[in-house]
């Protein structure tokens, strides 16, 4: 039997179905859309989008941008759209099922801003049961180098690429990415521990050197989240400008 719960996010305006086993869209969803610089009229393409979180907060937080989603599963796609429809987004927002190496020759164009949260644990890590799950979360052949090599493809110039993955696939990433034109945002856990996740944007054609940010810390020593991660989450975009050149 298919079990779905409601989860709430951006302060309760965004309301998300999704499948209670298999892999559950949380923090590392809103934190990459927060990071996404898109306004008015721009249109965004998600890679790999599950149940649509990312899309439906960005969209919920850059008024009138339109966004294109592709997931591999279509019984996500069909999800995907229906929280889409139910958080009043219509045609803003429309999932396709399809391959992120083999896109469909509707996505095949230029993009404004893509973004993705891809499978990032290593194939030696556990394997779930559950299909679906494992394919979400297990980088199985090694293939983070073509998420982003076929993200920025797709990114117009002048566009942004993001992306959310674990700290320690940093530097498999920037191998693949521009020299400059890039920003590290990472993510900390507690201020004076080592980072988990970091979320990198590249400018596409930009000559800018490549930066590290400040970062944000999520979470006080209590375990609440600090202030400025509290923000994000309620709904308040992520300033990943403020950096030191590497």
């Amino acid at each position: 039997m298919t079990v779905l719960t409601t989860d709430r996010f951006l302060d309760g305006r965004i309301a998300v179905r999704q499948f209670a086993d298999g892999f559950r869209a949380g923090l590392d969803a809103v934190m990459l859309a927060a990071a996404i610089p898109a306004r008015t009229e721009d249109e965004g393409l998600e890679l790999g989008g599950g149940c649509g979180t990312a899309s439906l907060c960005l969209a919920q937080r850059a008024a009138g941008c339109s966004i294109a989603g592709l997931e591999i599963d279509p019984e996500l796609v069909a999800l995907a759209n229906e929280n889409s429809a139910q958080n009043g987004f219509g045609a803003r927002i429309r999932f396709v099922a399809g391959d992120v190496f083999d896109l469909p020759r509707e996505l095949r164009r230029d993009f404004a801003h893509v973004f993705c949260n891809p499978p990032f644990h290593g194939e030696s890590g556990q394997a779930s049961p559950m299909e679906s799950r494992d394919r979400a979360l297990r980088d199985i052949g090694g293939h983070l180098g073509d998420w982003i090599e076929a993200g920025l493809k797709r990114t117009a110039s002048g566009g942004t690429f993001t992306i959310i993955l674990r700290a320690d696939r940093m530097s498999e990433a920037l191998a693949r990415l521009p020299e400059r034109g890039v920003t590290i945002f990472p993510l900390w856990p507690r201020a004076g521990e080592p980072a988990k996740r970091v979320i990198l944007q590249a400018h596409k054609g930009s000559r800018a050197e490549s930066v590290l940010a400040p970062g944000l810390v999520l979470h006080q020593a209590d375990g609440s989240y600090t202030g400025a991660a509290d923000a994000v989450l309620r709904g308040a975009a992520l300033s990943i400008g403020s950096s030191t050149n590497l």
